[in-house]
């Protein structure tokens, strides 16, 4: 998976999120404060329907958190800038310990040389 594909999903379950949020809200519901036995029938289907939407922004929810998780257990996780800086960083230290390393070697063989 491309890491933009990786992105949009990510910020899909933001708004998937917040969206149910807004549905899970019991007051917003039709009917909301009114006991089921005095509702109408309209009122009483409205509020199923609500219910059930719910319900339904819940499972794509879920849905789309199992694909993002199957994504990271089966692939490395996408590559990001900071990556790409961890890993130049990274390159830098070996090359700076490697030239240390010759830097020092270079001046055991100058002492040998001056000792004879």
């Amino acid at each position: 998976m491309r890491i933009d594909q990786y992105e949009k999903l990510q910020a899909l379950t933001e708004k998937l999120a917040d969206v149910l949020i807004d549905e899970l809200n019991p007051d917003e519901w039709p009917g909301a404060g009114i006991k089921p036995a005095t509702m109408d029938r309209d009122t009483r289907g409205d509020r199923y329907w609500c219910k059930k939407n719910a319900a339904a922004t819940l499972s794509a929810l879920t849905r789309l958190h199992t694909i993002i998780g199957l994504v990271q257990r089966t692939a490395p996780p996408p590559a990001t800038e900071d990556a790409d800086d961890d890993d130049l960083e990274k390159e830098i230290e070996s090359a700076e310990r490697a030239a240390l390393r010759a830097i020092e070697a270079a001046q055991a063989r100058a002492k040998r040389g001056r000792g004879k």
